[in-house]
């Protein structure tokens, strides 16, 4: 079959859309044919290997000279093409979508309890870009914040691929939201239903003296202080991401997330990182507000797979919105 390999770290020009094995399921497998997959800033991270100290310490990465998974990609959406002995929930033929190491080529093999059968309502291209950036969203706003109707949230980062489901389910659960990001942006996040949009551009949310029940910062561009200063005294800071950047960085946005680690300890306030792990239960969850009417996917732009260097070179430039997806380029599908 083929995959989008990369076989040392670098800029996109290192990726090759190359012939491999394909995957066979295992006891606890599922066989997806993938039609799409989506392009997440991880995908960016792990292909320059930036931060330099993630090299050694994320197990997806996992090398000084290039990761361990050759393949790249984690979410994806397809057709089941074939399952272990113990796979209990899907069959071959079942449309699906969920998150997996190696989702940028024609097949990618997936524990059955990180897949759930796709959403009716939505195309493939729209599945496959919920796995990572719905369920950082869920975990952060649901589990951890806790998110109740009457609350206030600030979103920094609000048309981005996370932030696009985090608006829409802050909605959802009853919040009063309000969303940050660039002019060009505020149409659409007004459409996702935020109750108030502040462009950074001519607004900057930290002068405005409001404190808000949780804030969730997507970018990493303020300083823990700031972030703290627009919290309510026993409310909650989430910090998750911080875009890509030019690359060749020893900390990145991990010194940020350190740095809160390190004083979360000693002030009322939560500060948490959410570390969203694939599920069927939170695709499921994504899944049935997908149905509702409460959630929707946005696409910035397509790919073909094999000009999936293109698509991470787009992302690279941080002028993305909401999502990025690679689909499958035999016309039969």
């Amino acid at each position: 079959m083929k995959a989008v390999v990369q076989d040392r770290y670098g800029s996109p020009d290192v990726l090759s859309f190359s012939e491999v094995p394909e995957p066979e399921a295992r006891a606890d497998d599922v066989v997806v044919r993938v039609r799409a997959a989506s392009v997440n800033a991880r995908d960016w991270h792990v292909l320059r290997g930036d931060p330099y100290v993630a090299r050694l310490m994320a197990p997806d990465i996992g090398g000084l000279r290039a990761p361990k998974q050759p393949v790249r990609g984690t979410d994806f959406a397809g057709v089941v093409e074939s399952v272990g002995a113990t796979v209990t929930h899907l069959v071959p033929g079942d449309a699906v979508f969920g998150e997996a190491p190696g989702a940028f080529a024609e097949y990618v093999r997936a524990p059955q309890n990180v897949v759930a059968r796709k959403p009716a309502s939505m195309t493939f291209e729209q599945a496959a870009a919920l796995p990572l950036a719905g369920n950082t969203a869920l975990l952060g706003l649901r589990e951890i914040a806790g998110v109740t109707s009457g609350q206030t949230v600030l979103i920094n980062g609000a048309s981005g691929g996370v932030g696009t489901y985090a608006v829409q389910l802050a909605v959802a659960y009853g919040a009063r939201v309000t969303a940050v990001c660039s002019t060009r942006n505020v149409e659409l996040v007004e459409s996702l239903g935020a109750h108030e949009v502040v462009d950074y551009r001519t607004t900057d949310f930290r002068t405005r003296g409001e404190r808000y029940d949780v804030v969730f910062d997507l970018v990493g561009n303020r300083s823990l202080g700031d972030l703290k200063r627009s919290v309510t005294r026993d409310g909650t800071l989430l910090l998750s991401g911080g875009g890509v950047s030019t690359g060749g960085t020893l900390f990145g946005p991990m010194k940020l997330i350190v740095a809160a680690q390190l004083q979360s300890r000693f002030v009322k306030q939560r500060i948490e990182i959410p570390q969203a792990v694939p599920s069927t239960r939170a695709l499921l969850e994504l899944a049935g507000l997908v149905e509702e009417g409460k959630l929707r996917s946005v696409i910035d732009r397509t790919y073909a797979l094999s000009a999936a260097a293109d698509a991470i070179r787009y992302l690279e430039t941080d002028h993305a919105r909401a999502k990025v997806v690679l689909t499958a380029e035999d016309p039969c599908l």
